[in-house]
């Protein structure tokens, strides 16, 4: 399998490629879902809304963190997760342009 060559692409295409990567998967979807309904919460919480181990729910939660989709803040012997918006506006903000290219192209 040969090398990815990121460096041949924008540190833009780099950051949402790995943004993408990081919640392309129906865990960590269920996670950022459930962050957005209650807006923040500790691991406990997210580890009895989803069918999965808390070892398995503290990995999504790290590769979460790692790519700044999730931000977390530490509360006694807890982390209280939420969602960060920072990173959310770039990927609205890459929807949208790409969306409006795609309304220009006709089929």
């Amino acid at each position: 399998m040969g090398a990815s060559k990121t460096e041949h692409f924008s540190d833009e295409q780099n950051e949402l490629a790995t943004l993408f990567k990081a919640i392309a998967h129906p865990a960590r979807i269920a996670i950022v879902e459930y962050l957005l309904k209650i807006d923040t919460c500790i691991c406990g919480d997210i580890v009895n809304e989803l069918p999965l181990a808390q070892p398995t729910v503290s990995q999504h939660l790290r590769e979460l963190k790692n790519a700044g989709i999730i931000k977390g803040t530490i509360e006694g012997t807890a982390i209280c997760y939420c969602i960060n918006e920072i990173t959310f506006k770039k990927m609205e903000n890459y929807f949208s342009v790409f969306n409006s290219q795609l309304k220009n192209k006709c089929c």
